[in-house]
Formats: C-alpha cells, sequence, structure tokens
C-alpha cells in the first residue's frame, strides 16, 4: 500500500479501526470502541519505526566505522598492495590491447560495421518478406568488408538492399565511408542522390504511388535528413584530419622558423664576440710579444734573455690560437675545422713551460672531434691552472682511451719552493670545463689530493648522435 498523509488515513471510503481488547479464535484482542484515524496513524507509525529502534539503528550505524575500522583499513591495504604488485602486469596488459586494437582497427571497425547493420536489418524486417528482399539485405551488409578500398562500389552494391530490403543502415555507412574517402566529389553527389532516393521511394512501388502528397513530402523531408547526417559526419571527419595535418606542418614551420632565427643570433653575435677578441685581445697580446723581443734584445742576463724568449714564444701561440678561434666564430657552430685536438696534445705540454709528464693510452685519432677538442681543452685550462697557482709542481698528464669513453686527468704536486705572486683569475676556467663537459654527456671533477696537490678528472662518452662510435682500442 503506497504511503498516504496522516489526515487521509481514515477518511470517508476508510473503515473505523477499532482497539484490541479480547481474544478470539485467531488470537486476536479486539474492543468495541471505535479508534480515530489520527490515533491509527500514530500506532501504525510507532510500531513501524518505533523511536527508540530508531535512535538504536543510527547509533550503530555511527558506531559501525569504528567497530570496523581495522578490518577495513586491512581490506584497503591489500587493495592497495594488489595493485601496486600488479601494476606492471596490468599496465602491459592495456599496453598490448592497445597495441592491438591500434593495429587491427581497420578489420576490426569493418567487423562492427557488418554486425551493427545485420543488426539493423535483423530488428526491422518481416518474417513473411520475399526471398529476393533478405539476399539483397544481406548483400549490402556484407559488402562493407570493402568500404575502405571500393568506397563507391561498396555504396551501389548497398543501394539494392536499401530500396528493396532492409539494409538502411547500410547505406548511411557505405554514403560516410564515401564522403570520408573521397571528400565533395561527383562519387559522393552520386552516392548521396542515390541514398535519398532509396530513402525517398518506398517498395513495392504500387504503395509508393499510392501515398498522398502529405505523406510523400514527409518521406521526402526524412530522406534529406537520413542522406545528410551521414554525408555531413564523413565531411566533418575529412576536414578534421586536414586542419589537424594543417596545423601540424603550421607548427613544424614556425619551429624550423624559430630554429633559423636562433641561428641567425647566434651568428650575429659569434661575430660581434670574433670581431671584439680580434680587436681587443690580439691587440693586447701583440704588445706583449712585442715588448718581450724588446726586452730580450737589451738584456744580458742569459735567464731573463730566456725569460723573455718564453714570453714572447707562449705569446705567437696564443695569437695563432687567438686567430684560430676567431675564425671559429665566424664560421657556422657545426665547423669543427681550426679547432686544435688530442693530436696537438704534445706541442701544448712542450710549450707550456712546465715540468710535465705525459702518458696516452690508447688510439686518439679515432676519438669523435667534438669530444678530442674538449679533452684538449681540459688539459689546456689545468696546465693553466697549475701555472697560475703551482708552477714548479711537478705535473702528469693522462689520457686513456677506453671502450666507451676517454677520460683525461691533470695531477699536479704540491707547489715547491717560494710561490709567485696570484695571477688576476675570474674563477670560471673550472665552470667551463664542467659545462663542456656536461653538453657531451660527461663528467669533470676538481679536486685536492691527499699529498697537497691538485687533481682535475674529466670523462667523456665516444657515442655522441651523429658521429659513429670508434673501434676498442687493441692491447697487447
Amino acid at each position: 500500500m503506497p504511503n498516504r498523509p496522516r489526515d487521509a488515513v481514515n477518511g470517508p471510503d476508510m473503515p473505523e479501526v477499532g482497539v484490541p481488547t479480547q481474544r478470539d479464535n485467531d488470537d486476536r484482542i479486539w474492543t468495541a470502541e471505535a479508534m480515530g484515524g489520527e490515533q491509527a496513524a500514530d500506532i501504525v507509525g510507532a510500531v513501524v519505526n518505533p523511536p527508540e529502534r530508531a535512535r538504536e539503528s543510527d547509533s550503530e550505524a555511527d558506531e559501525f566505522p569504528s567497530k570496523h575500522a581495522g578490518p577495513l583499513r586491512t581490506a584497503g591495504n591489500r587493495v592497495g598492495g594488489f595493485l601496486h604488485r600488479h601494476a606492471g602486469p596490468l599496465r602491459g596488459v592495456g599496453g598490448r590491447v592497445d597495441g592491438f586494437l591500434r593495429r587491427h582497427s581497420g578489420p576490426l571497425s569493418d567487423l562492427g560495421a557488418i554486425a551493427l547493420a545485420l543488426m539493423d536489418v535483423l530488428l526491422v524486417s518481416p518474417k513473411d518478406a520475399e526471398l529476393y528482399s533478405h539476399i539483397l539485405s544481406g548483400v549490402a551488409c556484407l559488402a562493407l568488408v570493402l568500404r575502405r578500398r571500393y568506397p563507391f562500389l561498396v555504396l551501389l552494391a548497398t543501394v539494392p538492399g536499401y530500396l528493396a530490403g532492409w539494409s538502411q543502415l547500410a547505406g548511411m555507412i557505405a554514403l560516410y565511408t564515401l564522403a570520408k574517402k573521397r571528400t565533395w566529389n561527383w562519387q559522393t553527389m552520386a552516392g548521396a542522390v542515390l541514398m535519398m532516393l532509396c530513402a525517398y521511394i518506398a517498395w513495392p512501388l504500387t504503395k509508393f504511388f499510392s501515398l498522398g502528397w502529405q505523406e510523400q513530402v514527409l518521406n521526402l523531408l526524412w530522406a534529406v535528413i537520413h542522406t545528410g547526417m551521414p554525408l555531413a559526419l564523413g565531411l566533418l571527419v575529412t576536414t578534421r584530419k586536414e586542419l589537424v595535418h594543417k596545423l601540424t606542418e603550421l607548427a613544424v614551420t614556425r619551429e624550423r622558423k624559430q630554429h633559423l632565427q636562433a641561428q641567425a643570433i647566434r651568428a650575429e653575435e659569434r661575430t660581434r664576440l670574433a670581431r671584439e677578441m680580434h680587436d681587443v685581445v690580439s691587440h693586447q697580446v701583440t704588445l706583449i710579444a712585442m715588448q718581450a723581443g724588446a726586452l730580450k734584445m737589451t738584456v744580458t742576463d742569459p735567464d731573463s734573455r730566456e725569460i723573455a724568449n718564453t714570453i714572447r714564444r707562449l705569446s705567437t701561440k696564443t695569437l695563432e690560437e687567438l686567430r684560430q678561434l676567431v675564425g671559429v666564430l665566424r664560421t657556422s657552430a657545426d665547423d669543427d675545422d681550426g679547432r686544435p685536438d688530442l693530436t696537438d696534445l704534445r706541442r701544448l705540454v712542450s710549450d707550456c713551460g712546465l715540468a710535465v709528464t705525459l702518458n696516452v693510452d690508447g688510439d686518439i685519432e679515432d676519438i669523435p672531434r667534438p669530444v678530442s677538442a674538449a679533452a684538449y681543452r681540459t688539459v689546456q685550462e689545468a696546465l693553466t691552472n697549475v701555472g697560475k697557482h703551482a708552477p714548479s709542481a711537478a705535473v702528469s698528464v693522462l689520457v686513456q682511451v677506453g671502450e666507451d669513453e676517454v677520460e683525461v686527468r691533470v695531477r699536479n704536486g704540491r707547489p715547491r719552493g717560494q710561490r709567485t705572486p696570484a695571477l688576476p683569475s675570474g674563477g670560471h676556467g673550472l665552470v667551463g670545463l664542467t659545462e663542456r663537459a656536461e653538453l657531451l654527456g660527461g663528467s669533470c671533477h676538481a679536486e685536492p689530493s691527499r699529498d697537497g696537490g691538485f687533481v682535475v678528472t674529466s670523462r667523456f662518452p665516444l657515442a655522441l648522435p651523429g658521429v659513429p662510435a670508434p673501434q676498442a682500442p687493441q692491447h697487447a
């Protein structure tokens, strides 16, 4: 019995309810006095939901989470642990399913289209229909398997089944595929006209000609709707794909333009740096070389003459490297010509004016040019630092070529004798070595040694993007 308001319990059509006072044969007690509708409603409400029981239910509902917090937490932890332990397999299964769907998206969509078309035919075809109608409808549905390769022929194959059968959905799918594959051309227009005629003309023709003009106008409106939906959807999908393709090309073009603009800015900056270095640094170094030459010609002390000769030689070497660096700055970033590498290491060691022991382990000829140039600059900067801070210390240079990397280690001992005044230093040498190594995927570490000296160690990988790795060195 549905819920009713209290004032409707004892309405005009409701019998009066008696109050139990005595027991009868069915173990029920009845009273002779009549009871009002409000009293009966109160009694029924109290029996169905007594206040005490309602309060007990509320208290039990409040106490349930606290009583079962431990089991609930344990169950949650088990579920979380299961998901955590099987996250990899579940993710792998999802990846395999996704890959399978991507690889077989075409055949699967064809099977789905055929299944929907057959379901449409089976649901609307009458039992007493002609045999040719079933055959034509089945042919129209099965022809959808070739809709991707021959969309116009498939649409023509669905016309008889659409006209004389019940394969309406098969014809709409064929028209959608034709609009998607051929966009707006004569085949699409012809297919749209055929589908509209099939939807407009009722089969058999005697039934069509017997319709009134109102029904024919209504059929024409529905024919236009049934034809326009798949046609518009196919054209929309094709337009969206073309728009995405154009946007992708636009993004690539914009990225290429930004790259060319960045290259132009870098080339301009490199040219400016080359000009500044040539105008300022080369002028100062040339003056140093000239002063050293004049000092060599005027002094008579052999030691002073030798020092002046060394200054002039180093100045001349600096000018040569400066000209090479200016040439590199004025060329493209990918041009490595003019930069010294490990093949020039022996000349660097002989001209540095320090007591250096050089040890080369491996073939340095096959090292990629960027790695070889970076290793050379590492040794050059380390020897420069030794000349500044410990010119009298013994220095050892180790270049070891391994299978995957080349290691450069420059170690100097404790300075001996009286230290010379500190030369100006910007503190950027070791930072530059670290940045140079990281750009090539390597590392650089500089730290004091136990004997009071200093050690600079750099490692460079031999495998660079676009540069073949050299063969492993052959040791006896």
